[in-house]
C-alpha cells in the first residue's frame, strides 16, 4: 500500500514514525517546520499529516487552524502526535482542528491502529 502522508514531529519522534509508517508500506514525506509543510501541502496534498501541537516558529495549532479553514484541505486528517498531556490540552487542540490525539512516548500499535482507522478500504 502506498499512501500520502506528512509528519511535522520532532526529530526523535520523527524517525520513529517513519520507520512505524515505512515498515507499514506507506509512503512518508516529512517537514520539521510548520511553514515548510504549509508550503508542501499546497503542492502535494497528503490524506493524513501527523503533527506536534507545538513546532518552532508556527505553531501546530495555528496550522491545523490554516489548514480547517481552507476548503482545499479541511478534508486532510490531522492527527496531533504530542508530548502535552496536561488537562485541557487534548481539547485545545479538538478545538483547533485536530482529528485525533496521540501522547507520547509513543505507544507503535494505538498509533498504528489510529492510521489503519482512516486507511482502512
Amino acid at each position: 500500500m502506498t499512501t500520502s502522508s506528512w509528519s511535522t514531529t520532532p526529530q526523535r519522534t520523527l524517525r520513529l514514525v517513519v520507520f512505524i509508517w515505512n515498515a507499514a508500506g506507506y509512503s512518508v514525506r516529512t517537514a520539521p517546520y510548520a511553514e515548510e509543510a504549509s508550503a508542501a501541502i499546497a503542492h502535494t496534498r497528503p490524506r493524513l499529516i501527523l503533527m506536534d501541537l507545538q513546532m518552532p516558529g508556527m505553531s501546530g495549532l495555528d496550522l491545523t487552524r490554516r489548514l480547517k479553514a481552507d476548503a482545499r484541505t479541511r478534508d486532510i486528517i490531522i492527527v496531533a502526535v504530542t508530548a502535552y498531556a496536561m488537562k485541557g490540552d487534548e481539547e485545545k487542540a479538538r478545538e483547533a482542528g485536530y482529528d485525533e490525539y496521540v501522547t507520547k512516548p509513543i505507544d507503535k500499535n494505538q498509533l498504528r491502529e489510529t492510521i489503519a482507522r482512516y486507511f482502512a478500504p
